[in-house]
């Protein structure tokens, strides 16, 4: 992967140009929870390329080409398969 380093607007991190979406955020705290930890922090950024941007000015995730990475695999996310409420909608007779 070629990945491309941009100077980010509030914090130090470099984001990835090539990201659709990149979140900057300062943490506020950190919790131990068993064995991994969670961060708690303000958002101060949200950087989203306008190509990923419908015509009614909202994110839209289909035009991302997004991958996911499982059990040593990559797979590529390219289908949307419901909406809110999906997992709990009444089947129609």
């Amino acid at each position: 992967m070629n990945l491309t380093k941009e100077k980010a607007n509030f914090v130090k991190c470099p984001m990835i140009k090539e990201s659709p979406v990149s979140v900057e955020c300062k943490v506020d705290e950190i919790k131990e929870i068993g064995t991994h930890h969670m961060f708690l922090a303000d958002v101060l950024a949200i950087n989203a390329d306008e190509k990923y941007i419908d015509e009614k000015g909202a994110f839209d995730i289909s035009k991302c080409d997004l991958i996911a990475y499982a059990n040593g695999g990559y797979y590529t996310l390219d289908e949307k398969i419901g909406k809110f409420g999906y997992s709990v909608q009444k089947k129609k007779k």
